[in-house]
């Protein structure tokens, strides 16, 4: 079983595999799941760079955007193979790119059908298939038509819900403004859990600090953040700390840096460009005197040829390093 007391979302052209390296520094127990990655892709594409992962990720998901009970089955077949902890299928994205290949947001329509995607995958795998969701979209946003979505794909043999707690428009906004115009309803969240005692319900949507994800937990299963750990990710440094009781300590953010270093080495023997690796690191200092400079070092010489981990040896001289007694 998975502790999925915090998460980090499922991210696109964000929590690729190094982001994910990275945020692995800042905490050790968060559950980690990678972008959206669609059945075709895995099926049909090069499986080996989107599902190429290093094992210190893990407790790792796998997101999964198609409609098609036997190709989501072929794939987790494939990532139970990989190691990966479990599997998710992408029920929230609003984008029209998306909804043209019809998967994300739009089959909240379509309950049947994702239930027989949960009961595919179910059967093929043990590894745990969860859903991840909206509280609604366009009209179709009451509690109840919430309730007959959950109801049959509980029953298909998903018992974790990861719900958005807003409604996504399928016309009109942009993926960006439907992750903030849309009105955040929490009570709708904790009322599916209420509901649904023997469902693990996961919150996500808007929450930026540990304070607000400490006020949410005792009311829901677990918190799921997403931009706020990207933009901020020293904000998952105290995360083992305060929810999962680690002993360990907090690592500084000069720490998370000279640990990423042999990982990036590695990836750069390996032909990886370095500004693949230092793009998810640019938040880093966020708050701090030297993160604006920290910050344009690496975007101005990361694509340079032949940048290496000098570099960002010589950025971390922009940012005091914490006086320790």
């Amino acid at each position: 079983m998975l502790d999925r007391r915090l998460s980090v979302a499922p991210m696109l052209d964000c929590t690729d595999r190094h982001c994910r390296f990275f945020l692995r520094q800042l905490t050790q127990r968060s559950v980690l799941y990678t972008e959206m990655v669609t059945t075709g892709a895995v099926l049909r594409g090069h499986r080996e760079r989107v599902l190429a992962y290093d094992p210190a990720e893990h407790p790792l998901a796998l997101q999964l955007g198609g409609s098609d009970p036997a190709d989501l089955a072929r794939c987790a077949t494939i990532a139970a193979e990989l190691g990966y902890d479990e599997v998710n299928l992408n029920v929230g994205c609003p984008s029209d790119r998306v909804q043209s290949g019809r998967f994300g947001a739009c089959l909240m329509a379509e309950p049947a059908l994702v239930a027989a995607c949960v009961a595919a995958m179910s059967t093929a795998v043990d590894l745990p298939i969860t859903v991840k969701t909206r509280i609604g979209i366009d009209e179709r946003d009451s509690y109840q038509e919430l309730v007959d979505f959950v109801r049959p794909v509980a029953a298909s043999g998903c018992h974790t819900f990861i719900i958005h707690a807003r409604k996504a428009w399928l016309r009109g906004l942009s993926p960006k403004e439907n992750r903030e115009i849309p009105p955040l309803r929490y009570n709708v969240v904790r009322q599916l859990k209420q509901d649904f005692p023997d469902l693990s319900v996961i919150l996500n949507g808007g929450l930026t600090d540990l304070d607000q994800i400490a006020e949410q937990l005792p009311l829901v299963d677990g918190v799921m953040i997403g931009r706020a750990a990207y933009e901020n990710p020293y904000l998952l440094a105290e995360v083992d700390q305060r929810f999962f009781d680690s002993p360990h300590p907090v690592p500084t953010r000069h720490d998370v840096v000279r640990d990423m270093l042999p990982y990036i080495e590695r990836q750069l023997r390996q032909g990886t460009p370095l500004h693949c690796m230092t793009r998810h690191l640019l938040g880093l200092f966020q708050g701090l005197p030297g993160a604006r400079a920290w910050r344009r070092h690496l975007s101005e010489n990361a694509h340079r040829p032949g940048a290496d981990t000098g570099l960002l040896e010589a950025a971390l001289r922009f940012v005091p390093e914490p006086v320790t007694a």
